[in-house]
């Protein structure tokens, strides 16, 4: 559905994104997550047809958006980080507008302003100008301005910056809805989000590509061998050296407190049987032992301090 080849952008002698290649699938959330600064809204914007780029190409759904460009946004709705909204008119008012601006056919704007209220939560205040609404709804009209005319492709950019608890947890839901009918793509640098609703995820770091992959995939690939954290009574030290003569333990780590320690298996091995029964044999009192599981943020930290590895 998007297929972005060799995408360069400069400013000067900055480099904003740096030879960016990837494709985008029907029917999934996608996260764009990475630091500020990686280059992320101006992927988006390049994506969108509002930045021109230095070298590359993207296609939507077949057309180039710097050669084809009234064919390709017609594929697009578009949420930028900051909504381009008219204070001053209604919500309806605005929502008409938007329709106008996209050229959408005139027999059916009723019914796509209608539809884009009723799925983002707006119908109760379509009369109310735009400049009263808290910015919770503000977002909602700026999510219904993406949706007008049921395109094929929804792009949010920091789509909740800004808004309270409760009010993300409201637009995160948005956006699952969205998914259900529409390729949506999110850019993010906040981990929960995008872990919360995108099927896949692509962390950009400096302007590079430096992981692609579902996220559950990304997280198991970078978890790799299993380590497991024990909590002793006493005497983690004893309990260190009867660990290291299990076969298939790597080594062990021992905490300053001398009660904690972590035990890091070898590769494709599950060591927790063993090490319960060494504990057992050798009477040392186990009061928890539990499998270290990678947060996203864990993966997220790994790729973009070191430079990472596409996955």
């Amino acid at each position: 559905m998007i297929e972005i080849n060799h995408l360069v952008k400069k400013y000067g002698n900055h480099v904003a994104v740096d030879d960016l290649s990837l494709e985008v699938e029907p029917g999934k959330i996608y996260g764009f997550l990475g630091p500020n600064g990686a280059g992320k809204s101006t992927t988006m914007n390049m994506i969108t047809g509002y930045l021109g780029a230095t070298s590359g190409e993207v296609k939507i759904n077949g057309h180039d958006i710097f050669k084809e460009p009234e064919e390709a946004k017609k594929c697009i709705g578009y949420l930028p980080e900051i909504p381009p909204l008219y204070v001053d008119m209604t919500v309806l008012e605005y929502l008409n507008f938007a329709a106008e601006l996209k050229k959408l056919d005139k027999k059916k704007r009723k019914e796509y302003v209608t539809s884009a209220m009723e799925t983002t939560g707006v119908t109760e205040v379509k009369d109310r100008l735009i400049r009263n609404l808290s910015k919770g709804y503000r977002q909602r009209v700026g999510f219904a301005q993406a949706v007008l005319g049921y395109p094929e492709i929804i792009i949010l950019d920091e789509p909740t910056v800004g808004l309270d608890p409760k009010q993300i947890i409201e637009i995160r839901e948005l956006i699952k809805k969205l998914g259900e009918n529409h390729t949506v793509i999110l850019s993010s640098h906040i981990l929960t989000e995008i872990s919360a609703v995108c099927d896949h995820v692509f962390i950009i770091s400096k302007g590079k590509l430096v992981a692609s992959d579902a996220t559950e995939n990304l997280l198991s690939l970078m978890s790799g061998a299993q380590e497991v954290m024990l909590l002793l009574k006493q005497g983690a030290e004893e309990a260190a050296e009867q660990l290291l003569e299990i076969e298939n333990v790597e080594r062990v780590q021992v905490t300053e407190e001398n009660t904690r320690l972590i035990v890091y298996a070898k590769q494709g091995a599950d060591v927790r049987e063993e090490i319960f029964s060494t504990m057992a044999e050798h009477k040392i009192p186990v009061l928890e032992m539990h499998t270290v599981t990678k947060s996203l943020e864990d993966v997220f930290l790994e790729l973009t301090q070191e430079g990472g590895a596409k996955a």
